[in-house]
């Protein structure tokens, strides 16, 4: 994303003032991603600067300092904070988190490694302490409490639907036993690194039902375009179909809640998001459950 577009000024302010406050310098910075929050590579000495795009994004962030640190402790392969730095940090109430940079080595990450590092890390059953309890509603709830360019019939569509499934997820019986978990586990959130894929992005980590960790697979095989094997080859590895499982259809609505609603709170700041918004929108409204969907550039 170039500098001279809305997001791209915001994002590279505020990498002037986090550079600034850490001593870094940013000219040489690459703006990796900006959807919910704006990620920079700093090539020379190996860090990653994680900016948050609004203010719920931001209220993730603790959490995601607390996962990482549990993550290290267990030996789970994932990014590693820089614990010589706060973290977070905040800036105009905006969370910043910095990594250590995985050296872009490596095979790309493949649904079996996806598997893989998922039965890894729900073998571990004893959550860190402040970790909190999954509440996937709550957070939808609050991407739609901050947005800003919402009508006031998409917001009334949005609202109902999240008070339906809520109603929906108490009749939910689960399949495996509660525990940690990532909260986004796809294949955009695995690296590839020298060792092998390790995992990144743990703002939506919490202790709750490990089948929400299968849930983005699931839905992007039904949703998205990955390759037609990609969920089948990720449910062997783990050893689950959650397809198979009675509550899928609540998760997924679940799902396809926050994939519509994470972007909300920056597609105002970010209108390069909000063409693909305005297509999973009105699929989700009209009820076009075969409608596909795109990721966010």
């Amino acid at each position: 994303m170039s500098a001279d577009h809305p997001a791209g000024d915001w994002a590279h302010r505020m990498l002037a003032r986090v550079c600034d406050e850490l001593g870094l310098d940013a000219d040489r910075a690459r703006l990796l991603k900006f959807t919910n929050s704006a990620v920079f590579a700093l090539d020379g000495p190996g860090l990653v600067l994680r900016i948050a795009g609004s203010k719920p994004v931001s209220d993730k962030a603790a959490r995601g300092v607390v996962m990482a640190r549990w993550l290290a402790e267990h030996d789970v392969p994932a990014v590693r904070l820089v614990e010589e730095v706060p973290q977070p940090l905040y800036i105009d109430e905006r969370a910043v988190t910095t990594w250590h940079l995985v050296p872009d080595e490596g095979a790309p990450p493949t649904p079996e490694d996806l598997g893989r590092l998922l039965r890894r890390l729900h073998a571990i059953t004893e959550a860190p302490p402040g970790l909190p309890q999954w509440d996937q509603v709550a957070s939808v709830r609050a991407r739609l409490a901050a947005a800003t360019i919402l009508a006031d019939d998409e917001r009334a569509f949005l609202d109902e639907q999240i008070n339906e499934v809520a109603e929906q997820l108490q009749g939910v019986e689960p399949m495996l036993p509660p525990g940690p978990l990532h909260g986004d586990a796809h294949t955009g959130n695995l690296i590839p690194g020298p060792d092998g894929p390790v995992l990144c992005d743990f703002d939506s980590a919490a202790a709750g039902p490990r089948e929400w960790d299968l849930t983005p697979i699931a839905v992007g095989h039904l949703r998205l375009t990955p390759p037609p094997d990609a969920y089948p080859r990720f449910a062997a590895s783990y050893g689950m179909d959650v397809l198979d499982w009675a509550g899928f259809s609540v998760f997924r609505r679940i799902r396809e809640l926050q994939l519509v609603t994470s972007v909300l709170p920056v597609l105002a700041t970010n209108p390069a998001l909000q063409g693909e918004w305005r297509h999973r929108f009105d699929s989700l409204r009209s009820g076009d459950a075969s409608a596909r969907w795109h990721r966010y550039r």
